[in-house]
């Protein structure tokens, strides 16, 4: 399930900038809607050792920790329907979706129609009604159940669990239809690619959809790879994690030869007791923000354990940088760079090191250094686009236009906030959120007072 952890809850009018206090412009003219076409992710730079461990680690234990004693999938063709009322943009993006499972994960899926009985039942309900349900999710899947009101009849039913799971015959997708077009989006892939597949979640996965820091947003081609081996003919429902451990390294040499250079199942990965929980704590919704930094910091401890290039402990460091913004703007930037220093050297982090980029471009512009600023953004924009996260591709351009229009180029800052707000539409859906993100990013500028109209 997506978690309501807030990775753009922008706290960018945190940091301290000459003359916040006056008034900002409030009014933007908001252009048509952007939307992605076709992007063809970055292959994934996994070995296929690597892949097998994550196979296992992703398909035989819930997130909770649960172990699960057999493998579970769809046999036969997949149908999918929409139940119920869906916003606009979800069958775009859904269409967008299933032609990417049957030509990358080579899945035999499709769409029926609504009075047709299918496979999973995606069913778009209010968010307060997923809250009541699932307090700390944004959305869920569930086994067993054909729509919201069977869900509710049997929520607390044994045949709907996943522990209980023997093969996969019908899943029910639960998402709201009161949010931005890019959470519903961002919940089709997530909640699409655990009906299908992997049950847990991973930290160390910098690749990947599955993993609870919530940076990729969609199916990566490493999430791919994974649904593809899923549904390989060599595995059968019901295999246990030592029979399936048998036949991934020959399915993974077939299916990713570019990943041949290291074979069998690589060892399972370090980890540091105490750090999961120190981490799910700081990112817990509702929690005090400064309970929540004592969290962090503990989770930066920890993570020092994993290695000084560990990925984990770079996102340690981010989530310390967001908490910290508006009570230590100095120790919120010190995170950042030291998260930006890790996932720089990672070859498969160029998504998180945007969203660092964000928040020390933010920095740079406050301090009136929108040189430096500019060329953060530019070095990050095309990351923000291949990952199709639109509210993270926004903020980018947020900053670019107020740094254009620091140093002179008034036209070329119109251009780029004008973009920035159609790509917002998208991230942050209501016009109101739109205004209020644009409102943050100026109030950062030294000159906020001179926001230029879209």
């Amino acid at each position: 399930m997506r978690a309501l952890l807030g990775i753009l809850a922008v706290a960018l009018a945190a940091c301290s900038a000459p003359e916040t206090s006056r008034r900002v412009a409030t009014e933007v003219s908001l252009p048509p809607m952007k939307t992605f076409g076709r992007v063809t992710p970055a292959r994934t730079r996994a070995t296929n050792a690597e892949l097998a461990r994550d196979f296992l680690e992703l398909s035989f234990q819930l997130e909770n920790g649960a172990p699960l004693a057999a493998l579970t999938r769809f046999e036969g063709p997949i149908t999918v329907k929409v139940s119920g009322k869906a916003p606009s943009s979800l069958q775009p993006d859904l269409t967008r979706l299933l032609e990417r499972l049957r030509r990358e994960a080579r899945i035999d899926i499709t769409q029926v129609t609504s009075d047709e009985p299918a496979s999973i039942v995606i069913e778009p309900v209010r968010r307060a009604q997923i809250a009541s349900a699932a307090p700390t999710a944004a959305c869920f899947v569930r086994p067993h159940v054909t729509g919201w009101s069977d869900y509710r009849r049997k929520r607390n039913d044994p045949e709907t669990f996943w522990t209980n799971l023997k093969v996969r015959r019908q899943m029910a997708i639960f998402l709201p239809r009161d949010v931005s077009p890019q959470e519903v989006r961002d919940c089709l892939h997530e909640e699409i690619g655990q009906a299908l597949g992997p049950l847990n979640d991973i930290y160390r996965l910098e690749q990947s959809i599955f993993n609870d820091d919530n940076f990729h947003s969609v199916l990566t081609s490493y999430d791919m790879l994974i649904l593809r081996a899923y549904y390989d003919r060599s595995l059968e429902n019901g295999m246990s994690a030592a029979e399936v451990a048998a036949r991934l390294p020959a399915i993974f040499s077939r299916l990713n030869p570019a990943g041949r250079r290291v074979g069998g199942i690589a060892p399972a990965a370090s980890n540091a007791p105490g750090w999961q929980a120190a981490i799910d704590r700081a990112t817990r919704p509702g929690m005090n923000r400064a309970r929540q930094a004592v969290f962090a910091r503990q989770a930066v401890q920890l993570a020092r354990a994993f290695g000084p290039a560990d990925t984990r402990l770079a996102f340690s460091h981010y989530v310390l940088g967001r908490l910290t913004l508006g009570s230590d703007p100095e120790e919120a930037l010190r995170s950042f760079i030291a998260a930006g220093r890790i996932y720089q050297r990672a070859p498969t982090s160029k998504l998180q090191e945007a969203h660092i980029a964000v928040q020390i471009a933010a920095f740079q512009l406050s301090a009136g250094l929108p040189d430096a600023a500019l060329g953060l953004v530019e070095q990050n924009l095309d990351a923000a686009r291949r990952a199709e996260h639109a509210a993270l591709l926004s903020l980018l351009l947020l900053v670019k236009s107020q740094a254009e229009l620091l140093i002179g180029n008034e036209d070329a800052s119109r251009a780029t906030e004008r973009e920035a707000l159609a790509w917002a539409r998208y991230g942050f859906g209501s016009d109101r959120e739109v205004a209020a993100r644009v409102r943050e990013i100026r109030a950062i500028s030294p000159r906020p007072d001179q926001g230029n109209p879209a």
